[in-house]
């Protein structure tokens, strides 16, 4: 991919950011209420709190230092949102492009440590893979049973419980700009994703597919499933995340988009704030 073909990272971050505060703010009133469910934006980026997340996952900012820089008073107010709200940790994700000179000092000032790193990949859509004879990819509508079925099968591949995740996930579905997606065999949901088009970006959301129906093509057949609906919904790009391949591990993913025809944008890392370091709310 040419620099001229490659996606503004202001662009990549704030689908992203988008997809999450839908996710955030589409969940039912019991789901919320269950897990301590709060989304708010603020600065240009979304602030997501899941107080009682049972699986230490969901809570996390991003989507700054574009509509303004990342500043240590941002960082600040962001941390103020988690304390305030008893969450017992959370991520920051900021893009290289928007870290400040002195984010070193922002870490150590509010403790936070660097805990993973994401790969972000982009693909240009003038050209689009044609239709295979790889697994059925059926496309959810509305939320109702099949949505369900839908968002069951994501947090089962991601090894996540199921209510009241599947309440917020499958709320998603009614959205007009999100695009989930299933594949089944012998009728039951096996392989799940979804996608965000926020402008001319497409961000393919989570993708999961039960252990025992792994390595059978259903991953691939979801990707070309999303470019190519990407591509007819105008979008120029679609973009993806996934963990980064550290020596002597192998990444499934990864590897899929490269086949796929995704490139590498940047590696974004996972900034963690926990409350036991910062119960006082007073730095050092």
């Amino acid at each position: 991919m040419s620099l001229r073909s490659r996606p503004d990272p202001a662009l990549v971050e704030r689908a992203e950011a988008e997809a999450m505060y839908r996710l955030g703010s589409r969940a039912p009133a019991a789901a919320r209420e269950a897990l301590g469910l709060e989304c708010v934006r603020l600065a240009g980026g979304v602030v997501l709190a899941m107080r009682d997340d049972p699986v230490n996952y969901w809570s996390r900012a991003l989507g700054f230092g574009f509509d303004g820089p990342v500043t240590a008073e941002l960082v600040g107010e962001i941390c103020d949102f988690y304390r305030s709200r008893s969450v017992p940790s959370a991520v920051l994700q900021v893009a290289p492009a928007a870290l400040p000179a002195d984010w070193a000092e922002i870490c150590a000032k509010y403790r936070l440590e660097r805990t993973s790193s994401w790969v972000k990949f982009a693909r240009d859509l003038t050209d689009v893979p044609e239709r295979d004879a790889g697994p059925a990819v059926e496309r959810i509508g509305a939320p109702g049973r099949t949505a369900r079925e839908w968002a069951s099968a994501l947090m089962r591949g991601f090894g996540m419980p199921a209510e009241p995740l599947i309440q917020m996930t499958a709320a998603l579905t009614g959205h007009p700009r999100f695009h989930a997606y299933l594949i089944r065999s012998g009728g039951e949901a096996v392989s799940a994703a979804g996608m965000y088009v926020h402008g001319e970006i497409a961000h393919l959301v989570a993708a999961a597919t039960l252990p025992p129906h792994r390595g059978r093509g259903g991953q691939s057949a979801l990707l070309r499933a999303r470019i190519r609906d990407a591509a007819s919904a105008g979008c120029r790009f679609s973009v993806a995340d996934t963990q980064i391949e550290r020596p002597g591990t192998h990444n499934s993913s990864l590897h899929n988009l490269g086949r796929a025809g995704f490139t590498r944008l940047y590696v974004r890392d996972d900034w963690t704030w926990t409350l036991a370091n910062d119960t006082a709310g007073c730095p050092e």
